[in-house]
């Protein structure tokens, strides 16, 4: 296998983080977004959607979904279970881990893309231009702060965001985290819950994947 990835993006952390977890290493083919390589023709080939991260296979056939790859890995190396074990325990992370993404990840990324000076054409990911739209920014940028104080609640009881084990939910609330600060927002102070998981979860060796 290997992973087709840019080391500086949100998307492709999330997978190298799972990976690092599982105690998988996976070569890594990196991707210059910045140059605009996702656009290449010999790219294409790989990915029509013109996104990273993608999983080849050894067959040679290519998963290109953060999602999809975690599960694959997960199938593929059930331990440790970052996705469930039980049927309860599926549901429940896979209930959260939507969420965060929903509400924290495409939230920031609603900001960061319709702000950015370098994205003016490519206010979503993807081979088609779509114009920037200002208010866009400003709705996810307060979506990123409902998001914070939602967490924040969630974890007043409980060590990590399905309870007593680490699982993919955390990790995609991290990356979402982190990724605010490209639009400079930063876990507010007196989110004390969500700054003590922030700080015990980055500590993880896996953060730094």
């Amino acid at each position: 296998m290997k992973l087709y990835d840019c080391a500086s993006a949100p998307s492709p952390r999330r997978v190298r983080m799972f990976l690092a977890e599982k105690g998988i290493a996976v070569p890594t083919v990196q991707v210059d977004l910045r140059a605009g390589e996702q656009f290449s023709d010999s790219f294409r080939a790989i990915n029509p959607d013109c996104t990273v991260p993608v999983l080849e296979l050894d067959d040679g056939s290519h998963i290109a979904d953060v999602i999809g790859i975690c599960i694959y890995i997960e199938a593929t190396r059930p331990l440790p279970a970052l996705m469930g074990e039980e049927p309860i325990a599926k549901a429940v992370i896979a209930a959260a881990e939507r969420r965060a993404e929903r509400e924290g990840f495409y939230a920031v990324q609603e900001a960061f893309r319709n702000f950015t000076r370098g994205l003016q054409d490519h206010a979503l990911p993807g081979p088609d231009a779509y114009e920037q739209i200002p208010a866009l920014a400003e709705r996810g940028r307060a979506r990123v702060l409902r998001f914070f104080a939602t967490m924040d609640t969630r974890l007043d009881d409980r060590p990590f965001v399905c309870g007593e084990a680490f699982s993919i939910a955390d990790i995609t609330t991290l990356v979402s985290i982190d990724f605010a600060k490209w639009i400079k927002l930063a876990i507010p102070e007196e989110c004390v819950n969500l700054r003590r998981w922030y700080e015990a979860v980055s500590a993880r060796p896996s953060a730094k994947a």
